[in-house]
Formats: C-alpha cells, sequence, structure tokens
C-alpha cells in the first residue's frame, strides 16, 4: 500500500475516532503528522522534526488566538449583553422580528471574530427566554440563532472565513473571500426564512409586547391563549403563561457587572447602557473590519493590538481573556492543518488524487461527493476541522481540462459543511437542546435531527447546481 493510500486512511481514521470517542482532533492529526512524518520521510530524524514542524500554521494560530481573545473581552466588559439588548429595544415589541434579532446578532458576533458554538452558547440563553416570554417556537429561535452564526461564519475576518481562505491561498487556488461571506450569507437567510414560515413564525406576525405586561395582536386587543397552544405544541414550543393567558411573565433582570471604583466601593452599572469602554470596543471592532478589508493589514495581529489597548483602558475587564481563548479550536486547526501540510507538501497525496480523479473524468460527480462527505462528517464532528482537510484534498478535482470552478466549490463545500451544525450531534445543535426546557427536550431533538439531517442530504445538491454545475464561478 502506498503511502498516499496510507496518509488518506489516516485521516479518515482521526476523524472516526474523532467523532465517537471524546478525544480531541487536534491532538491526533499532530500525533499523527509526526508519527507518518518520521516513517515516511527521509534523512535525519531532527530533519524529519523540522519539515514537519514547518507544516503548522503560525498564521493561522495568530489570528484564531487574536480574535477570539479580543471577543473574550468584549463579552466580559458587557459589549456584547448591549448589543442583544440595543438590538432588542430596536424592533419596539414586535414578536415576529425577535427571532431575527437574534439570528443578527449572533451573525455579527462570529462574522467580528467569535468562535461559533461560542457565538451560539452566548446567544442560546438569551435566545430560549425571549422564546418563554413571547411563546416563541423553541425549534425557530434555535435555528435562527444557530444559522445566524453560520451567517456570519464566513466574513474575511472570521473563524471559518480566516481557515477558508487561508487554505485557499496556502493550495495556490483561486479565490474570493467576499463572495464566500456574501453567498454564506444569503444561504442562511434563506434557511431562515424558511425555518421561520415551518416553525410557527407566522403566528408572530402582527404580536407585540404592550409594554404592560400583556401580548396583544395588531388591533391593540390582548392575544387569547397567547402564541396559539395548538400549533406552539406541534412546533416544539413550551406552553407557559403567555400561552395560556396572553399575560406575560416578568421579564428578567438585565445582568449586571461590578466595578471596583477609585474609593474603595463596588457600584453596580447595567450592562444595557453604552458606556465609553463598550464605546471603545465597538470602535475597535469596527477598526478591526476595516483595517482588515481595506488596508490589508493582518487581522490576528491587529485583534491583539486591539485588545492591548482595551486592556490597559480597562483591566478588570481584560481579566481572564486570555483563558478564554478558543484554544481547543485554535488546537484542532492548526492540528488538521499540520497534517494537511505534510500530506500536501511531502508525501503527494493531492498530486495522487489528481492522477486518479484524472484518470476517472468524473470532477463534476467528485465535487458533489466531497460536499456531501463534508456535511455528513460535519453533521457530527468538527466543521473548523472539516474546511482545513477537505479544501486541500478538493484541489484535484480544481485543475485540469475537465476541472470544476474553484470560487464555487470551496463556497458549496463551505456551506454544505456549516449548514448541518443544527444537527444535535453537532456543537451547535446540542447547545440549542440543553437551553431547551425538560418537557420540551424530545420534541426540540426530534425537529433538531429531522431539520439537520435534511441539510446533510438538500445542502450539497443545491449548493452543487447553483454553485457547481453551471460553471459562473
Amino acid at each position: 500500500m502506498s503511502v498516499e493510500v496510507v496518509s488518506i486512511i489516516v485521516l479518515c481514521v482521526i476523524f472516526l475516532i474523532a467523532t465517537l470517542l471524546p478525544i480531541h482532533m487536534g491532538v491526533l492529526a499532530i500525533s499523527a503528522a509526526f508519527a507518518v512524518g518520521m516513517i515516511a520521510l527521509d534523512g535525519p530524524a531532527e530533519d524529519k522534526v523540522e519539515t514537519i514542524a514547518d507544516g503548522f500554521p503560525g498564521d493561522l494560530f495568530v489570528i484564531l488566538a487574536g480574535v477570539t481573545f479580543l471577543f473574550a473581552i468584549a463579552k466580559n466588559n458587557g459589549t456584547v449583553d448591549w448589543l442583544v439588548h440595543a438590538a432588542v429595544q430596536s424592533v419596539r415589541g414586535r414578536v415576529a422580528f425577535i427571532p431575527w434579532v437574534m439570528f443578527l446578532v449572533t451573525a455579527a458576533l462570529t462574522a467580528v471574530g467569535a468562535v461559533v458554538p461560542a457565538a451560539v452558547a452566548i446567544i442560546a440563553p438569551v435566545g430560549m427566554n425571549f422564546a418563554r416570554r413571547y411563546g416563541i417556537s423553541t425549534v425557530l429561535m434555535g435555528l435562527m440563532i444557530i444559522n445566524g452564526a453560520t451567517a456570519g461564519g464566513f466574513s474575511p475576518i472570521s473563524i471559518f472565513g480566516t481557515i477558508t481562505n487561508g487554505v485557499v491561498e496556502r493550495s495556490n487556488l483561486e479565490g474570493s473571500p467576499l463572495f464566500l461571506f456574501l453567498a454564506s450569507f444569503v444561504f442562511n437567510v434563506i434557511l431562515g426564512i424558511i425555518t421561520f414560515i415551518i416553525f410557527g413564525g407566522r403566528r408572530l406576525i402582527g404580536m407585540r409586547d404592550s409594554g404592560e405586561g400583556t401580548l396583544v395582536a395588531a388591533d391593540g386587543q390582548p392575544v387569547p391563549g397567547g402564541a396559539g397552544s395548538h400549533e406552539a405544541a406541534e412546533a416544539g414550543v413550551r406552553s407557559g403563561p403567555a400561552e395560556q393567558t396572553g399575560t406575560l411573565p416578568s421579564p428578567t433582570t438585565t445582568p449586571r457587572r461590578e466595578d471596583d471604583r477609585e474609593d474603595g466601593h463596588e457600584e453596580e452599572e447595567a450592562v444595557t447602557s453604552l458606556n465609553a469602554l463598550r464605546a471603545l470596543t465597538l470602535v475597535g471592532l469596527v477598526g478591526l473590519a476595516v483595517g482588515a478589508l481595506f488596508f490589508d493589514l493582518d487581522v490576528g495581529f491587529s485583534a491583539f493590538v486591539v485588545g492591548a489597548l482595551l486592556s490597559l483602558a480597562d483591566p478588570k475587564g481584560a481579566k481572564g481573556a486570555v483563558n478564554q481563548i478558543a484554544w481547543p479550536t485554535v488546537l484542532l486547526v492548526c492540528g488538521i492543518v499540520t497534517y494537511v501540510t505534510l500530506m500536501e507538501e511531502e508525501l503527494g497525496t493531492i498530486e495522487f488524487l489528481g492522477d486518479e480523479v484524472a484518470g476517472i473524468g468524473a470532477a463534476l460527480f467528485a465535487a458533489l461527493l466531497i460536499c456531501f462527505i463534508g456535511g455528513v462528517v460535519s453533521a457530527f464532528a468538527s466543521t473548523t476541522g472539516i474546511l482545513a482537510a477537505l479544501i486541500p484534498l478538493a484541489v484535484p478535482f480544481l485543475q485540469g481540462d475537465n476541472a470544476v470552478g474553484a470560487i464555487g466549490l470551496i463556497t458549496a463545500l463551505a456551506i454544505s459543511s456549516s449548514v448541518v451544525d443544527s444537527s444535535p450531534f453537532s456543537t451547535s445543535g446540542s447547545l440549542v437542546l440543553a437551553n431547551a426546557q425538560d418537557d420540551e427536550r424530545d420534541v426540540v431533538f426530534r425537529r433538531l435531527v429531522q431539520w439537520g439531517f435534511s441539510m446533510v442530504a438538500l445542502a450539497p445538491i443545491a449548493t452543487w447546481l447553483v454553485l457547481i454545475v453551471p460553471g459562473w464561478l
């Protein structure tokens, strides 16, 4: 058996073990890179180790650590809470808009660098509280949050976007970061509309919070039965006070943060206020985006600079931010990229696959197959790991006379691998399930399974038909 085939088998085993067992995929990948490299490479041991280490993506490490460090500070100082509060206030109690507010807030968080599961973990409890307060389907709210996180996840300065664009650049492929972001955003907006229709969003149109403890219809009359108990139950909504009487439960108290003052006293400051520090954080996030998009500044180093300035401005707000860096994600991505780089540059696996595909002459079918592989594996395992591994392995389908378009395949693969995060076996889906009430969890689980695996079946076909088959990208 050739070393190229062995390296592919080892990669599949890595994904299989990490899916079935609670073992970190990045640890497996780095270990595999060392073991395979030491066996397959020629030369002294120290040269082999140096060659393996050269595949470690230092640029990705800086970006992943930098943006998650900055986001941790924004979370600590209340900027994230302020964004949620301001967004909900902007719809003036219109219930039908609240799921879309959660969609857009989560999209904004991932677009500026939050890891998708982290954004879902932050917004899901808030969104579920609003769902119970206004009789909104738990499934609808959960899917809108997940779709929002995925929609913003491929911005040029986001985690998914950085990984995808970085791998594309290192593989010397044609890419379009802006098209990748816009295509993913539009696809997830469409999914949001479908979700809104299927899971009871139409019942919410015209309802609003009167501000006096009641839920009223468009004509100002109290809503009898709240959001409609029969349809709500079918959609996976817990029957709460709003559904039974039309009377809203008391709103939860806005979280508060305690700051030590110079006089030694502690005062509580509501996180719903936009103070100077939160305004400075927002300016820093906007500056990071502007610098990356228009001045080609490195996202990772820029994020560290902004984070350092915010730390100087508020040392207490930055306390513990380093510990909140998404180290598991950093290790996962860097480990997978290290192993795939070894396959690509030293073992000749990519060239081997290219020869095999050329012999079959079925690049278009292979493109569909790789999108399905991305969707199936990502529904159970890490989307970040899939993106880092499958894009380099897709290079053979992008070369030769019958090659498919690079931008189309990369975008289709990215979307197919990310929209399945709604599966309850994926991190984002499991977070939504964990925030559901005990008596509705079985229904929510079934709905997420149905929706998640419909994405596994339909997203690759839809993206393949639109982005790859026409050959316009």
